[in-house]
Order: structure tokens, then C-alpha cells, then sequence
């Protein structure tokens, strides 16, 4: 039973993540011609676009996205509960952990991406990378403000741990 439960909780939360980061990368105005923008979009594409019919978006944001995210959030849920022999708690205890694993994904999304972004600034880059463009627009409304505030030391940029920080503080406080 835990081995297809985590399968299927991996499968399904990575499928999850693709809506929660083309919802964000849209609304840090991403470059769509990435090819990992591109690569979110076709792949979340077939369910949003139905939706997005029925939902319009509301001052820039795609609502359309987080209604499928939120909606397959819920399916999963169910789905593992069943998996691990539970009963489906009442839908205000549902509606609790379906958000509770939503932003948990949402807080883990950023944490990787911060620590990544962070990875990648030490070794160096060559040239450039689209996956390095993503990182650096999806976290760099995160890293700026601390980095306002704690300027480079000696040329070492201490923003992105204090970041790292703090995300880890919320996932343990929302876990």
C-alpha cells in the first residue's frame, strides 16, 4: 500500500506543480518562449483551456489554472485517502487539507527554486540557460526585498538563504 500510495502521490503532486507554476509564471510575466514554459503549457494546456471558457481571468491572473490545480488537488486527496484505507473526512476537514497540501506544494515549489537558483549562481553558467531564466523570474520577487535590505557582502548574496529560510519556517509551520 505505501508504495503506490507514494507513487501516485508523487505522480499527482508533480502534475499539480505544472498548473501552480504556470499560474505563477504568468503572473511574474515569465518568457513563454522558454522551452519550459513551453513544455508547462502543453502540458496543462488540455485541462485549462476548457475551463478558462467558463472562468475568465481576474486582473492578470489566471483563475482557470488554480480552479484545475485546486480541483485535481481534491481528486488526489480523495484518491490517497481511499488508497490508505481512510474514510473522506467532512468537506470543511477535505477543504482544510486539500489547501494545506496545495500551499505545501506551492511552499516546497519556491524552497527548490530558490535552492537551485542558488546552486546554479556558484557554479556558473557558461552561457545561457532557459531553466536559469525561469529560476531567476520566479524567484527573484522572493530574493529582492531581503537583498534591499541585506545587500551583498563581499561579493557573497546572502538574501537567497534567508529566503530559504523562511520558506522552510512556513512549510513547517502550514506541515
Amino acid at each position: 500500500m505505501n508504495a503506490i500510495s507514494f507513487l501516485v502521490s508523487t505522480i499527482g503532486d508533480l502534475y499539480i506543480l505544472c498548473f501552480l507554476l504556470r499560474f505563477l509564471l504568468q503572473w511574474v510575466k515569465a518568457d513563454f518562449h522558454n522551452p519550459l514554459s513551453k513544455f508547462v503549457v502543453s502540458v496543462t494546456g488540455p485541462l485549462v483551456r476548457p475551463v478558462r471558457r467558463i472562468i475568465p481571468g481576474w486582473k492578470g491572473l489566471d483563475l482557470a489554472t488554480i480552479i484545475v490545480a485546486l480541483a485535481l488537488e481534491l481528486a488526489l486527496t480523495v484518491l490517497l485517502l481511499t488508497i490508505n484505507g481512510l474514510s473522506t473526512p467532512s468537506a470543511d476537514i477535505l477543504l482544510l487539507l486539500v489547501l494545506q497540501r496545495f500551499l505545501l506544494n506551492g511552499l516546497r515549489l519556491f524552497f527548490f527554486a530558490v535552492l537551485i537558483r542558488a546552486i546554479l549562481s556558484w557554479v556558473g553558467s557558461a552561457g545561457y540557460s532557459p531553466v536559469t531564466a525561469i529560476l531567476v523570474s520566479l524567484t527573484e520577487p522572493l530574493i529582492r526585498p531581503i537583498r534591499r535590505l541585506l545587500p551583498p557582502v563581499g561579493g557573497l548574496d546572502l538574501a537567497p538563504l534567508f529566503v530559504l529560510l523562511a520558506l522552510q519556517a512556513l512549510i513547517l509551520a502550514v506541515s
